[in-house]
């Protein structure tokens, strides 16, 4: 009953916010516009970006700014379940913030090693931001070179990782993004027993360890493909996790001779024998399904969860990845066609 009471405010305005998710039919009528100032005037009009854009002017439709725009309202849509949350619920919203901060340090990164300006406009997530992270932005964006970005992050708890890299002869960009992801997800899976209880826990570990699961398998796919990278290699890249994939199946995997007996191994996992459809070469389009389907079971299963929570977001963060993909295609001139197929297969 508890669990029910604090839950069911929250669900109702998770309910109302989920409905202002574009539909399958919006996403065509999108992809049938022809200029990218047509596809912002079509946004503008819905609920979930009248807010957002409405500043918007023609002088600021480029990339970058729209793309700010589009991730600037996921960050609207965590502040406003945030402030809806009891102390609880918070914890886990406190967990899933770090998702935050490790993007925004990586389009940092992205901005040094690119030789490129950024431009992170985080007006309307800054009293947020200011309040709940440790990071000082202004200090981030303006770092000139690596080991001035890593300096900037002591006091934080990303400093230590990233400044053990240093151990490198050159560390790359991917160094540094693998580095932040590993503590992230690491973090997350430490910490999420201390901060959750019940359902809560029992919820956001099958959400995760699935997650992290079927992050490992193209991991180790395209490491052993793409990169022909030997076992040590591979090792290093992977999340510390087991939950569905045991370690002596990931061990296999990571020492198969040959793709063949990869693929072979896979089907031997638990997802190769629960999805039909997952081979090597629709790890990426069956983790997302696999990752909704893991969601909308739990959201529907426990709508009094922390499940509801994390199904909208990733929900949302999923729609902007698309709305990205739609804006490039138009901008390219893509077939609303191929259009819809790139995005039905994220």
């Amino acid at each position: 009953m508890s669990s029910l009471l604090s839950y069911s405010g929250l669900s109702t305005k998770i309910r109302a916010m989920q409905s202002r998710l574009l539909t399958t039919q919006q996403y065509r009528e999108l992809a049938e516009l022809k200029t990218v100032p047509q596809a912002v005037a079509y946004l503008r009009q819905k609920p979930a970006y009248q807010n957002t854009w409405s500043s918007l002017s023609e002088d600021d439709l480029h990339r970058g700014k729209i793309e700010q725009l589009l991730v600037n309202s996921i960050y609207d849509d965590f502040t406003k379940i945030y402030r809806f949350s009891n102390m609880e619920q918070r914890n886990f919203l406190d967990l899933y913030f770090c998702r935050y901060e490790v993007s925004i340090m990586k389009e940092c990164l992205n901005k040094i090693f690119d030789h490129r300006h950024v431009d992170l406009d985080l007006s309307l997530f800054k009293p947020f931001f200011d309040k709940h992270s440790k990071l000082d932005i202004n200090k981030l964006t303006a770092s000139g070179s690596v080991e001035e970005f890593v300096t900037n992050l002591k006091g934080t708890p990303y400093y230590q990782p990233l400044h053990a890299l240093a151990r490198l002869e050159d560390p790359t960009l991917f160094d540094y993004e693998m580095t932040l992801d590993l503590y992230y997800f690491s973090t997350i899976w430490k910490t999420k027993d201390k901060l959750l209880k019940k359902k809560d826990l029992e919820e956001i570990t099958r959400a995760y360890g699935n997650k992290f699961d079927l992050l490992n398998l193209q991991w180790i796919y395209r490491s052993k493909q793409y990169y022909h990278m030997n076992s040590a290699d591979i090792y290093a890249l992977l999340i510390p996790v087991n939950y569905k994939l045991k370690k002596k199946e990931v061990s296999a995997l990571v020492e198969a001779d040959n793709m063949n007996t990869f693929e072979s191994l896979l089907h031997q996992t638990y997802y190769g024998q629960r999805y039909d459809k997952l081979d090597s070469h629709t790890l990426e389009e069956m983790y997302s399904y696999i990752m909704k389907h893991v969601l909308l079971v739990a959201s529907k299963q426990d709508p009094y969860s922390a499940a509801t929570i994390y199904c909208y977001l990733y929900h949302k963060e999923h729609e902007i990845d698309r709305l990205i993909t739609v804006l490039e295609c138009i901008r390219y001139g893509c077939s609303p066609e191929d259009t819809m197929s790139y995005i039905f297969k994220s």
